[in-house]
């Protein structure tokens, strides 16, 4: 595919207007920046002062959504990720519901929530293998069909009923009659339909009749071929373990390789045009979402600084320096992340698990410097119509895990996971 340049100017950018599968078009998978974008880039090069990306590769993917006011990236990210698959398979493109996996997870997590006694986690947030689990058990349906918008809102809005669901559970588990009434589980569902909607048993695609079930399988994906993978030095590498964060709710087990595999299933999936379902924290003073990219920049201190700048720097307060360490204009010096860097990140938790997205390309930066192209699920009122950069430092110390076809771990790295 042509490299493409995007480009994020200090006092002005070029935003591209998203279509619902604008991706896809024929003649070009992927929209271009109108050229006068492209002139304020080089100016702003030469002053410093904004980050240039060109692409080097992409893969054709279904329109951003937005997830709103809901804590339902997981399913944003592994949903995108099965639309693209589908038609990396050869299928048309298919806008499907987020809400019908939602609803199925609400569901299972409230009774394992009970059983539990309370004792497990319940909440909105899901993992990277929900997506594969309801697809695989209950299937899934056309977001047309399905929209889970029946409160009087027009976007996912789920506070109210985040709220009520942990509320009503927790008085289930306190069995106030000594034991769990018959009724408690019809009356969760009852919630369930009246914020999300009933699940029809039957519905009408294309002029075919189908079940959640029978149109899942006609959609050509296998579930089972998707695999978790991350790097932690915890558990042995190459022996699978349960993933330690609360929104593992599964308890699903995670293939576990060195950081620099990691990265090479990655950029393996991207050559060979499979997407990849990324869970991250995304709470670093470096993430800058609506400038468009995230990196790990090294942090500058008075022993890095001499005459002007360091009489300056002395008189700033930390607030200041911090604002100062962080006000990124371009490409900046970043951290060397190591297994071990990473791994105190994590045991100190400073990483977290907080958010998940879909890598869909590389980019390189004016400089050369590798980036990942990540699609969100926050809307396109952003410079890059919801899309952003990661930088490989980020990547290597942030990422939580990935999720993606078996058939994109390079040979070398699966002859020793299975």
């Amino acid at each position: 595919m042509k490299s493409r340049i995007y480009a994020f100017a200090a006092v002005a950018a070029c935003a591209v207007s998203a279509s619902a599968f604008g991706n896809f078009a024929a003649e070009d998978p992927l929209a271009t920046p109108a050229a006068p974008a492209q002139e304020e880039a080089a100016d702003s090069v030469a002053k410093d002062t904004a980050f240039v990306f060109t692409e080097v590769v992409t893969i054709p993917t279904t329109s951003v959504k937005d997830q709103n006011k809901s804590g339902t990236c997981w399913c944003f990210s592994g949903t995108s990720m099965f639309e693209d698959e589908i038609v990396r398979q050869g299928g048309k493109p298919t806008d499907l519901s987020e809400m019908f996996t939602v609803r199925q997870c609400y569901l299972d997590k409230a009774d394992r929530y009970v059983r539990m006694y309370g004792g497990t986690n319940f909440a909105a947030g899901g993992s990277i293998m929900d997506v594969p689990y309801v697809w695989s058990r209950y299937g899934a349906m056309p977001d047309s069909i399905y929209t889970g918008l029946h409160y009087g809102e027009e976007k996912h809005i789920h506070n109210e009923l985040d709220g009520i669901l942990k509320a009503y559970l927790d008085v289930v588990i306190k069995k106030p009659n000594k034991r769990l009434s018959t009724a408690w589980r019809k009356g969760y569902e009852a919630i369930l339909d009246a914020f999300l909607g009933e699940v029809p048993e039957t519905f009408t695609v294309d002029g075919k009749s189908y079940t959640p079930i029978s149109y899942a399988k006609s959609l050509g994906l296998n579930a089972d071929d998707y695999v978790p993978v991350t790097s932690f030095t915890h558990h042995p590498f190459y022996e699978p373990f349960v993933m330690e964060v609360a929104d593992n709710w599964l308890w699903e087990a995670y293939e576990n390789v060195p950081l620099d595999e990691l990265q090479a299933i990655v950029d393996n999936a991207l050559e060979k045009g499979y997407p990849v379902v990324w869970a991250a924290d995304v709470s670093e003073d470096g993430f800058k979402w609506k400038e468009g990219f995230a990196v790990m920049p090294k942090v500058r201190t008075a022993a890095d600084m001499e005459g002007t700048e360091l009489s300056r720097w002395v008189h700033l307060s930390d607030k200041e320096r911090k604002d100062k360490q962080y006000d990124i204009k371009g490409p900046v010096e970043e951290i060397e992340v190591t297994q071990q860097v990473r791994q105190d990140m994590f045991d100190r938790q400073e990483t977290t698990d907080d958010h998940g997205m879909e890598i869909v390309g590389i980019a390189k930066d004016q400089k050369g410097n590798k980036f990942y192209k990540v699609k969100n699920s926050w809307d396109t009122n952003q410079v890059y119509d919801g899309f952003f950069y990661v930088s490989m430092p980020y990547f290597k110390a942030k990422t939580i895990s990935i999720l993606v076809h078996k058939d994109a771990v390079p040979e070398e790295i699966s002859k020793k996971i299975w």
